[in-house]
């Protein structure tokens, strides 16, 4: 059978849940038995999303083989439930650096390179090597951006050339409400659709996304501009539980629709297990990219895959100006804390007051990344009393780096993609708190983006093995819970939960597998002792 694409397009705003809907369709597919795999399209120039901005962006989501891609990439891993790869995320970046390499190694033969049919060329090549029964393809912003026209030309070609039968086009839309009139607005949708049919691509199916649902008459005139069956129009209100959507476009028989129109057989009944009840925990996550929640997705979605209420993100730099009184009255309603991964100085100081009141006061903590290394940082200077211990990433002049750059970091000079990235080996040491959390296994596959690491020997008068701790020892220390070739975790022993993680683990939790480190930070937090395990 020949291989069938689905191809979502967005307009009148981004934002609006094309991520979301490309991921839900790809779990209603595979409930339904069908191997469907997600491509999302980014027609921005820069090669991958590691050198972007968190607050501007959201965060950079780490595939297993080490590649930094868009956030989308972690919605279809967490709904879909499969690893996604470098080549499920393709950017204009990536396209005209090979059309461009391939020009200076004179691949083309002499010929004129262009956009129509070099370029568009390199797009098709990329597409038609992923391998799945069906291919779920999310072009990035929305119709009339002048960056994606290259992409949607590129999908036409691929229609021409492999016929009509084996595309399917959802293209969603926002339809606002005026409450000043009290009505439905759908002329920025009917542009938006003519605009992609004047690209030559007609759409079969439009996701109107609203606050409300819309009301009959307006999805009539929806599919009126658009030329097909109000059928054909589905209304997306927004909801509070994302986790929701594939079982409501089952319910609208969205699936039906797809089926019929790509000439698919399902071998198997929906089933869909997600989070349907939320505990009222309050977590509190000290960031400092606040610019959009987005910069901390895939822990959201952890603590919510784990059937817990959104956390709450507090500004590290706020904290940096309160005194200990202050800090208490702010932290003291939190069950638990994360500090989770970023880079530079700015807001340090704040979540190293975080770390403290949570060691002392025994609030769970869970650092990932940057945040295990400001635990060892914080507790250098406050249990072993090194004052002037720091990170070189904060000050490059420090006389006691804990925390120092890779040595194989300081010859690289170029930022994106070079970082320590993806699953590595993560030996898990018997007779820690990590081992219980994990369930007794002894080893896990763990991803990583850092460039910093640990500074063993000199951060080993206090950072032990556990068979190296001795009861009679008044020294105090942190139990190291793993190490490979660097530190890969830490832990307090007499504490409810304080462990940080070098790598990050909410880059694998997925609907109905959360990762353990989460569903043990909230027992904690609710006073139970249980590890989980992958």
């Amino acid at each position: 059978m020949a291989k069938k694409y689905i191809v979502v397009t967005g307009g009148v705003l981004s934002g609006i849940g094309k991520g979301i809907l490309s991921a839900s369709t790809g779990r209603l597919l595979k409930e339904l038995g069908i191997h469907v795999l997600g491509v999302k399209i980014d027609p921005y120039l820069n090669v991958d999303a590691g050198t972007m901005n968190p607050n501007q962006h959201g965060e950079v989501f780490v595939t297993e083989d080490g590649y930094e891609a868009d956030l989308d990439l972690g919605h279809y891993e967490r709904f879909i439930g499969l690893n996604m790869r470098k080549e499920n995320n393709i950017t204009a970046g990536q396209v005209y650096s090979s059309v461009i390499a391939k020009e200076r190694g004179g691949k083309y033969l002499g010929s004129t390179v262009q956009i129509v049919p070099h370029v568009t060329g390199e797009v098709k090549e990329r597409l038609n090597q992923i391998d799945a029964e069906v291919v779920i393809i999310e072009i990035g912003g929305t119709v009339g951006d002048i960056e994606g026209e290259v992409f949607l030309e590129a999908i036409r070609e691929m229609v021409l050339e492999k016929g009509k039968d084996n595309f399917l086009f959802i293209h969603i839309t926002y339809v606002p409400y005026l409450k000043v009139t009290s009505e439905f607005k759908t002329k920025p949708t009917q542009q938006s659709i003519q605009l992609l049919r004047r690209i030559g691509i007609q759409p079969d199916i439009i996701a109107a996304r609203s606050e409300l649902p819309i009301e009959p008459p307006e999805i009539r005139k929806i599919a009126l501009f658009a030329g097909i069956k109000p059928e054909m129009v589905i209304n997306l209100p927004d909801n509070k539980n994302v986790y929701e959507v594939p079982r409501n476009l089952h319910n609208m028989r969205f699936h039906t629709i797809i089926l019929d129109r790509l000439q698919l057989t399902a071998s198997q009944d929906f089933h869909w297990d997600y989070p349907t009840m939320f505990k009222p925990l309050k977590i509190g996550i000290i960031g400092k990219y606040l610019g959009t929640d987005d910069a901390y997705k895939s822990i959201i979605e952890s603590i919510f895959l784990c059937g817990v209420e959104k956390p709450t993100l507090l500004d590290a730099q706020e904290l940096e100006e309160m005194n200990e009184e202050e800090i208490h009255l702010l932290l003291n309603e939190f069950g638990g804390l994360i500090i989770p991964g970023g880079f530079g100085k700015r807001g340090i100081e704040g979540k190293l007051k975080a770390i403290r009141y949570a060691r002392e006061r025994l609030k769970p903590l869970l650092g990932i990344c940057l945040g295990m290394q400001l635990m060892i940082l914080e507790f250098a200077r406050n249990q072993i009393g090194w004052k002037e211990a720091d990170s070189s990433e904060f000050d490059p002049e420090t006389k006691l780096p804990l925390i120092d750059m890779m040595e194989d970091q300081k010859k690289i000079l170029q930022m994106g993609g070079t970082m320590r990235l993806g699953a590595q080996r993560t030996p898990i040491f018997k007779n820690t708190k990590l081992y219980e959390v994990y369930g007794r296994q002894e080893e896990a596959y763990e991803r990583h983006r850092h460039r910093y690491e640990v500074n063993w020997e000199l951060c080993r008068p206090f950072l032990k093995f556990r068979e190296e701790v001795r009861p009679e020892d008044p020294d105090p220390c942190l139990i190291v819970g793993s190490k490979s070739e660097f530190v890969e975790s830490v832990e307090l022993e007499d504490h409810p939960f304080f462990i940080g993680v070098q790598y990050h683990p909410e880059f694998q939790s997925k609907v109905g597998h959360p990762h353990p480190l989460f569903l043990s930070f909230i027992r904690s937090i609710n006073g139970e002792s249980k590890g989980g395990s992958l």
